[in-house]
């Protein structure tokens, strides 16, 4: 589960984990008060307006149809709510949201931390997250922040270093000095950024994170390592221990049919093709959605409806694809080992009379429990149904119904 900037902020805050001050904003006058607050905390008129979003690439994205950007400074309160009046309600395109962008619906109005001392501020990049291949945790750290880590492994691969942690014994005191030194700092930026880097680790193993990432981290002028932006993304399979952060969820920021399948516990990710499919078991789900493409489709969505699967899910699962308007053709596989084929093939009849003027062709697959009688409820319901046996047979009706499609 993603989270917002300043909801990863606070999280870390908790943790001990030195962070920059701000306050969020849901309009221009509250962008106001909080640059005020701000001003209070720093000492300066100066802060930044940050666009509240799931994506990076903030600082480069741009309001839709406009020059305005996601994140912008500002001299003054003044104008810190001109640019949060511009900034909200628009829709900010970055390069992780896709031409399609993401909403704003909230800004985060933060101190600036590039003030002017003794010495010269620089920016890093850390994240921690599993490394499955070696089972582990792993920190991952450049002295290129600022930039996207993709573009640093691109261009500088040799200036990436990892550290990997044995999570049964956690991060150790050598370690954090290890990415201090890698980092090149000294003195007073060498103690705070052990202090730092072990807060984190902490922070992340303690709310069962997926992924923390802080780009940039920053050394400031007078040698304070903090945290200028926060990316988390939190374990679902965990968040049974963490209720108060299951309440951070923000809606708004996820595709609305996969909110309403996770309503009925289904495994959705919609995706841009145009044949949907509906597959019980996240393997047969990928083989279902390569035989769409080796039959000349492309998969509109992964939906697994689980072994439990009963006719009300299996409903909701086939309005949830029917909902997308770029759906052709619908395939359909299932195999009966603990649900039964019947079951299924009821709740398809149903969905299907239910839906009413449906015009897209519907290709059934059902093997395992009760196969024999789930293809007698098809092929006796009176429906524009096609069922079918073998898998080759399937991929072979969503292949010629697309082509009688194209044709017409």
């Amino acid at each position: 589960m993603n989270i917002h900037e300043y909801q990863a902020k606070e999280i870390l805050r908790t943790y001990g984990v030195a962070i920059q001050e701000g306050f969020v904003a849901e309009t221009a006058e509250q962008a106001r008060e909080a640059a005020q607050k701000v001003k209070e905390l720093s000492g300066s008129d100066w802060c930044v307006v940050k666009a509240q979003i799931h994506a990076g690439g903030r600082g480069k994205g741009k309001i839709e149809g406009t020059e305005q950007r996601g994140v912008q400074v500002a001299k003054n309160a003044d104008m810190a709510a001109e640019i949060a009046g511009n900034i909200l309600g628009g829709t900010l395109v970055t390069i992780q949201t896709g031409p399609k962008g993401k909403p704003v619906n909230k800004v985060l109005v933060a101190q600036d931390v590039f003030y002017p001392g003794p010495n010269e501020p620089k920016e890093y990049y850390m994240s921690v997250l599993l490394d499955r291949g070696t089972k582990q945790n792993v920190i991952i750290y450049t002295t290129e922040g600022g930039m996207d880590i993709e573009e640093v492994a691109e261009q500088h691969p040799e200036k990436i270093h990892r550290e990997w942690i044995d999570p049964t014994v956690g991060l150790q005191p050598f370690q954090a000095r290890k990415i201090a030194f890698n980092l090149g700092l000294s003195g007073k930026a060498f103690k705070e950024m052990v202090a730092f880097v072990t807060a984190l680790y902490n922070a992340y193993d303690g709310t069962d994170s997926a992924m923390f990432e802080i780009n940039p981290v920053l050394k400031t002028s007078d040698d304070r390592i903090i945290a200028v932006d926060a990316k988390v993304s939190l374990d679902d399979n965990a968040l049974y221990r963490h209720a108060n952060y299951a309440a951070l969820r923000d809606l708004a920021e996820e595709d609305p049919t996969e909110v309403e399948a996770g309503k009925f516990n289904l495994n959705f990710v919609k995706l841009d093709g145009n044949v949907g499919c509906m597959v019980n078991g996240a393997g047969l789900a990928m083989a279902t959605m390569d035989i769409i493409k080796l039959s000349g489709g492309e998969p509109a969505n992964f939906l697994d409806v689980g072994g439990t699967a009963n006719a009300e899910t299996v409903e909701a699962g086939f309005r949830i694809i029917m909902s997308d308007p770029n759906v052709k053709a619908i395939l359909i596989n299932i195999f009966g080992g603990i649900v039964r084929c019947d079951r299924v093939a009821n709740g398809v009849v149903e969905a299907y009379r239910k839906i009413g003027d449906v015009r897209i062709p519907i290709i059934v697959r059902l093997q395992g429990t009760n196969a024999e009688e789930a293809k007698k409820i098809i092929d006796e319901s009176g429906l524009k149904v096609y069922s079918a046996i073998m898998l080759k047979e399937a991929a072979d009706l969503v292949k010629r119904l697309l082509a009688e499609q194209s044709a017409s």
